[in-house]
């Protein structure tokens, strides 16, 4: 994955081990449709305006995320 170093980290996602979370960072050198940068525990990441991150916030709070959640594998 690309050098995180410059990014502002916001958030890491688990963080109860040690297998490279997901984490929640901004770049304040990108372009503004870019700023927002979230990395998975694979290595990728996905880049995304304010105005889109906040539609996934009200997202999750509203519920409306909340049909993806998988059942339990027992």
């Amino acid at each position: 994955m690309d050098d995180l170093t410059s990014l502002r980290h916001v958030a890491t996602f688990c963080g109860n081990c040690d297998c490279g979370c997901p984490e929640l960072y901004v770049d304040d050198d990108a372009p503004a449709d870019r700023r927002i940068v979230i990395t998975d525990d694979f290595g990728q990441r996905i880049q995304m305006s304010h105005d889109q991150f906040d539609d996934l916030v009200a997202a999750a709070k509203n519920g409306s995320l909340d049909r993806t959640r998988l059942p339990a594998v027992v």
